[in-house]
């Protein structure tokens, strides 16, 4: 994709995130001859007096924030695009990854909804009760305050994109 904000241009390949904040002029368009799929999250900005408005910025996962979650142990990590102590931002995308037979060890539930959208791989989500099986493609909504789990399975790593209100 090629993509224009305020006559600067940038190519946008797998892996990248974008922010535009609000009264951005942009454009995208698709220069090959390929389909071409993306993640388009449009919120209305939610700004707090006192906290400026973030800018925009454009970064690929390569070069983002890759967090451990269990320091010392890589088979659950997360890659944030914005600091997480930016309260400029009010809302966060972040890449959750697995190795096979990673998980999330514990029953966990967040203040907010949140959305996941299944990038690579299969695993299993707890919901609830529940136990759900997901694969690439797959979308959730999360209710806030669900209990929630996750086991990556296959033999592949298992990503996500998540987002969330904060």
């Amino acid at each position: 994709l090629e993509l224009t904000v305020d006559d600067m241009v940038y190519s946008v390949t797998p892996g990248f995130y974008c922010y535009l904040p609000p009264n951005t002029s942009w454009k995208l368009k698709n220069k090959s001859k390929m389909d071409v799929h993306f993640q388009w999250i449009r919120k209305r900005y939610e700004a707090v007096k006192g906290i400026k408005h973030p800018e925009f910025f454009v970064i690929n996962e390569v070069n983002a924030q890759e967090v451990e979650m269990h320091p010392g142990d890589k088979s659950w990590t997360t890659t944030r695009f914005v600091d997480p102590q930016d309260m400029r931002h009010d809302m966060h995308v972040n890449i959750v990854n697995f190795k096979p037979g990673g998980m999330i060890p514990f029953m966990e539930t967040h203040v907010m909804e949140h959305g996941i959208y299944i990038l690579q791989g299969q695993g299993v989500y707890r919901l609830n009760e529940d136990w759900v099986e997901v694969q690439a493609g797959d979308f959730l909504w999360l209710r806030a305050f669900c209990p929630q789990a996750c086991y990556a399975g296959g033999n592949q790593d298992f990503r996500y994109l998540l987002y969330k209100d904060v």
